[in-house]
């Protein structure tokens, strides 16, 4: 009767092994697609920075060409062609200079 018992037991330690190992696989299988995934998405997004940096780098050497009066006229054009774009910006930019001004007040 021992051996009957030592078999089946031996069957179930198979079964139960096996049953980790395919679970192991799909882990893994997971795992590396995640990683792909995130590789992806990273190259994307260098992808996508790298082109904003040269945009940003072309407007920054357009502006170093002039002086402050031409800024003022073609800011003040633009507010004429498109107020309600030019009030969201200020808006924006208020925004911003508050949160900026009033996170360093905490810092004191």
């Amino acid at each position: 009767m021992n051996t009957v018992t030592g078999n089946n037991q031996n069957e179930s330690n198979q079964s139960m092994i096996l049953g980790s190992e395919t679970r192991m696989s799909e882990f893994s299988d997971t795992a590396n697609e995640y990683g792909r995934k995130i590789a992806d998405a990273a190259s994307r997004a260098s992808d996508y920075i790298e082109e904003k940096a040269g945009v940003l780098g072309d407007k920054f050497k357009d502006l170093q060409g002039k002086n402050f009066n031409e800024i003022a006229d073609e800011a003040k054009d633009y507010a004429r062609r498109k107020p309600g774009q030019a009030i969201l910006i200020s808006a924006a930019a208020g925004l911003f200079l508050g949160f900026l001004l009033r996170n360093g007040r905490r810092l004191f």
